[in-house]
Formats: C-alpha cells, structure tokens, sequence
C-alpha cells in the first residue's frame, strides 16, 4: 500500500537480459521500457549497460548497442531456466544440511590442548 492508503497495482515484469521477474508498478514498468527502446531489464542489468557504454573505447557506443551486447553475454552465461542462481543456492543449502556431519575431535574445536569446552557437534 502507497502512504495514502491506496492499493497500487503491480505486474510482474520479467528481464529481457537475464529473466529476473520482479513486481513493479505500471508506471515503472513503462518507464523502463521507455528507457531501453521497449525492453524491460532489471536494475542490475541496466547498470551493465550504463558501464559498457562508459567503459567503450572511442567512438562512443550507443545505448542499443550496448544492450545488445550485454544481452548477448547473458545469453551466453546464462543456465538453462531451471538452474537459475537461486536454484542452485536452494540446491546447495539442501545437500549442506541433508550431509551428515563429520565426527570432530576436540583438537579439530579449539586447537593442540583445547580449552577443555565440548564442541557443538556431539564426538
């Protein structure tokens, strides 16, 4: 809700660069499109284009050129759908925990001698 107490309305708009989808108002949405010759990108990927257009050696490359160029590069970075980033973190996080933890010795917790305090993981 915006601070008058009215609903805005969100769609979900999807990164013609690397497929992030996020929730932004009408407005926004029209605003990046309008930015980017009808393309909706993200954030991040805006401020890819705004640094290979700044990092460009002389001439000056437009702004279409650079989208095209990043743009490519996603395309050619990027994972097949299902292994997007935060696919592959969840994956992680999942066999992190489903691992069984290794037996520690006390040596292993505090060093040589040890403090004498029993480790978190049962030995």
């Amino acid at each position: 809700m915006s601070v008058t107490g009215i609903q805005e309305e969100v769609e979900y708009a999807s990164c013609d660069c690397c497929g992030l989808t996020e929730e932004c108002t009408p407005a926004y949405i029209s605003l990046v499109r309008s930015r980017y010759n009808g393309r909706w990108i993200c954030g991040l990927c805006g401020e890819a284009v705004e640094e290979e257009i700044t990092r460009s050696p002389e001439p000056a490359i437009s702004s279409e050129q650079a989208l095209e160029r990043h743009v490519s590069f996603c395309r050619a970075v990027r994972s097949p759908p299902a292994e997007h980033l935060i696919t592959a973190v969840r994956n992680l996080l999942r066999k992190s925990r489903s691992a069984p933890a290794s037996p520690r010795r006390k040596d292993d917790v505090d060093g040589p001698g040890g403090s004498g305090l029993r480790p978190l993981i049962a030995d």
